[in-house]
């Protein structure tokens, strides 16, 4: 007999729709799976009959050929168990499959026969919905996540004899006195989701490094990547781990697609998985090239879009790989991560704000001499590791210089994150309304039209900004950066046109390649270090 039951698999952070094929026939007894299956889904064979045996099924000894189909695409992960499973029982008459078509089945066996949770429940639910089904059965610690996702029907099941029960009499007849999981429990239909986000810091605990804190506000306004240069001590973490907090409440479509990346990677917190904060990542700095990118022989997902739609932040800069910091390169300017393998082509999200961190050589003291015994040429291979190109892709680059110890001692309270957080928001609505109807939502984003359109200057800043331009050599992509980044505090002082301190304080920020990454050489001209 055959039997055909719907699975679904993922490629990349998007689900795949699978159809489980099973026959059995007379002949020699085996158990056969075709169709493009890595080493997990092929050993689920074992995992599905062992399973079957212990929860009571005696089949007689015949043929047994499962089919995934479409067989050109690869299927990995153990989530295929289940559906297997119910395709072997309906192919031994068991139960009858036609009315099956709108449901979808998700789960890995153990072989005492409960079914467990597998990662990635979430985009797999969401394809199933898009693909027009009406329901999905899967493991009951997957039931929450499931839940989720409006518009289908999610069916925890806890071992196969449940599994089989649901099938011989008929789902709609077994579910019925169960709870009805449709919208009204989806996050769409649920306003306890939209929770208040609450942190355990707050820029309030931060005394001084007023420079650090409006760079900060800026570069989060318009969602420019930061880069904090200066001695060890000095705040640059603790403001870091702050941003978070001053930043936008994430909407309803970010949270969802945060959350898919997070079950893709299996980090969801059981007791609640979903994520209604902005990710902050902060990789350690051993971390390799392929940690950040994603990857993988099945390719998972990397710091990188684990923080998109949040921070990534790279404290002690040059302690990465310079690697590791040159694979930031593409993925800065696309906000995407695009992985080729033989098994296929893989895309992850990576559209985060970069903020990092660096002491300015080894011993963290330059340059101030008195203190700092490294050599130049310590020096130069230290802030080499950050070349050009990168620093290009930073907006912004502000010094943290040593806390003065009457401000440390001062009684005087900081300004809060919510303080903060007010004036970003203020600054994001602007942009919202300035960029409707294109592709792009924040003044990072803008490209050369959007810059002649929206970063006009008057006569006067454009004779002083093209005298900088020449004076110091700067890069297209410099230019479009200073312009960028002035029109976001433009934006913060309210004000339409460009003016002399808004640009003036967008080219400080890019000042420190001159301190710390320029120096003269014996005939007098100025040289790149890195």
């Amino acid at each position: 007999m055959f039997s055909r039951i719907c699975g679904i698999g993922l490629q990349g952070v998007e689900g795949c729709l699978v159809h489980v094929e099973a026959d059995v026939q007379e002949g020699l007894p085996s158990f056969a799976m075709v169709g493009a299956l890595a080493p997990e889904v092929r050993e689920a064979q074992d995992r599905v009959r062992t399973a079957l045996k212990n929860a009571g099924f005696r089949f007689p000894p015949k043929r047994i050929t499962v089919n995934l189909s479409p067989a050109d695409v690869h299927k990995n992960g153990t989530g295929f168990d289940l559906p297997i499973a119910a395709a072997v029982l309906g192919a031994h008459g068991l139960f009858s499959w036609e009315g099956l078509d709108d449901t979808v089945f998700i789960g890995e066996l153990g072989l005492d026969g409960r079914v467990k949770p597998v990662r990635g429940i979430l985009p797999m639910v969401l394809e199933a919905k898009r693909c027009g089904k009406n329901r999905c059965c899967l493991s009951q610690e997957n039931e929450m996540e499931g839940k989720i996702v409006p518009g289908i029907q999610i069916v925890g099941i806890q071992d196969v004899r449940e599994l089989s029960s649901l099938l011989q009499n008929g789902i709609q007849e077994e579910i019925h006195g169960r709870k009805k999981t449709d919208g009204s429990d989806g996050i769409y239909g649920r306003r306890e989701c939209e929770t208040e986000e609450t942190y355990d810091v707050d820029y309030r605990e931060v005394q001084g490094q007023a420079l650090m804190k409006r760079a900060t506000e800026v570069a989060v306004a318009g969602r420019h990547n930061l880069l904090y240069i200066g001695p060890a001590g000095t705040g640059k973490t603790m403001i870091a781990q702050r941003i978070p907090t001053i930043m936008p409440s994430c909407t309803l479509e970010e949270q969802l697609e945060i959350t898919k990346i997070y079950s893709i990677c299996g980090l969801l917190p059981r007791e609640k998985p979903f994520m209604s904060r902005r990710p902050f990542r902060s990789p350690h700095h051993s971390v390799t090239a392929q940690a950040l990118t994603g990857g993988g022989k099945n390719p998972v997902p990397g710091e990188m879009s684990l923080a998109s739609g949040g921070v990534l932040f790279l404290d002690e800069l040059p302690e990465f790989s310079k690697y590791a910091i040159e694979m930031l390169r593409q993925p800065l300017e696309s906000h995407k991560i695009v992985l080729s393998r033989v098994s296929g082509r893989y895309e992850f999200p990576a559209d985060f704000m970069l903020a990092a961190a660096a002491n300015p050589c080894p011993c963290g003291h330059y340059p101030d001499r008195n203190r700092c015994r490294c050599s130049d040429a310590q020096i130069r291979q230290y802030l080499g590791k950050i070349s050009k190109p990168i620093l290009d892709r930073i907006d912004i680059c502000t010094e943290a210089s040593p806390v003065a110890f009457g401000e440390l001692r001062s009684w005087k309270e900081a300004e809060s994150s919510e303080t903060i957080r007010g004036r970003v928001e203020r600054v994001r609505e602007i942009q919202k309304i300035r960029f409707a109807g294109r592709n792009i939502r924040f003044n990072s984003q803008m490209n050369g039209d959007d810059i002649k359109t929206f970063c006009g200057l008057d006569r006067h800043e454009e004779e002083f900004f093209r005298e900088f331009y020449q004076k110091n050599g700067l890069s297209a992509r410099a230019y479009a950066k200073i312009l960028k980044v002035a029109r976001t505090i433009a934006d913060l002082d309210g004000a339409e046109q460009i003016g002399h301190s808004h640009l003036c304080e967008a080219i400080g920020y890019r000042s420190l390649e001159e301190k710390y990454w320029k120096t003269t050489d014996l005939s007098g001209q100025k040289r790149w270090q890195a």
